[in-house]
């Protein structure tokens, strides 16, 4: 019988044990409230997968503790303004008219991952109201996190982010990058540095479902990248791999802080200043 050739052989599985001592190890503690951002495939191999990656957070904040985590649901948004996929615009009408409204529960989410889909079914989780940027956090503080997120520029001060800067939150992230850490577009609300657009959304009334628009700004997330490095030089990050995932864990408030600044000295949109 000839011999396999390049069968991947399963080295360092991660169990929940191993996930929650490293993460005591690096800081992380169940007084804390944590937003979270996953990739499950980072890892080699987690034994139970994205259950075994909730089943830990959860243990981990039981004594008090909050996991906040975004659920967006971003086809669930004005088709002129699509890219990856684009429409033709003779289409944009017949897709608004055609969208299913927003449902916290069945509305697909849109490129979030395992993790995120298997937090926002258990038992506790409560979701905020935002048909397309929405927030799923469980614990202590998790009413008070997504008690209100308003529809018109989502991710500002009347949002999870702000809740979450306001209390001292951490972010945790689990083989995702800097620039999907959702807390940090905050920093781009509170400077003059984005031009704001018009989108909409699809939602539930008391009318049946209704296509509404709303304000937001037109927020990147690739400069994140360059508020990392600022980060590590002043030493406010906390790193280390499990299972060739690599884990980063850090203060929301002093990231958010390092990005206004950042905004402020880098960027000039005169139409709003």
């Amino acid at each position: 019988m000839a011999e396999a050739k390049n069968v991947k052989t399963i080295t360092d599985p991660v169990t929940k044990e191993a996930l929650i001592s490293t993460l005591h190890k690096l800081g992380v503690s169940g007084s804390q409230i944590l937003e979270v951002h996953s990739k499950l495939s980072a890892f080699d191999y987690v034994v139970g997968g994205a259950r075994t990656i909730v089943d830990a957070l959860m243990e981990i904040a039981e004594p008090g503790g909050t996991i906040l985590m975004p659920t967006q649901t971003t086809e669930n948004s004005e088709p002129s303004n699509w890219v990856d996929p684009a429409v033709p615009a003779y289409m944009y009408q017949e897709i608004r008219a055609a969208m299913p409204a927003y449902d916290s529960k069945k509305s697909d989410l849109r490129k979030m991952g395992a993790v995120v889909e298997n937090f926002r079914h258990r038992e506790g989780v409560v979701i905020s109201n935002h048909p397309a940027v929405s927030y799923a956090a469980w614990g202590r503080y998790a009413r008070l996190l997504c008690n209100r997120q308003s529809m018109h520029f989502p991710l500002a001060e009347e949002s999870p982010c702000a809740r979450l800067y306001e209390l001292k939150g951490y972010v945790l992230l689990i083989g995702a990058d800097f620039d999907a850490c959702t807390c940090m577009h905050l920093s781009e609300y509170r400077c003059d540095c984005r031009p704001i657009v018009i989108n909409g959304a699809c939602i539930n009334t008391k009318d049946g479902p209704q296509w509404k628009k709303y304000l937001d700004l037109d927020i990147d997330s690739e400069v994140f990248t360059k508020i990392r490095e600022i980060l590590v030089r002043k030493r406010l990050i906390r790193e280390t791999v499990l299972g060739g995932c690599r884990i980063q864990f850090f203060p929301v408030a002093a990231a958010i802080d390092e990005a206004v600044r950042y905004f402020d000295k880098t960027v000039v949109y005169d139409l709003y200043r």
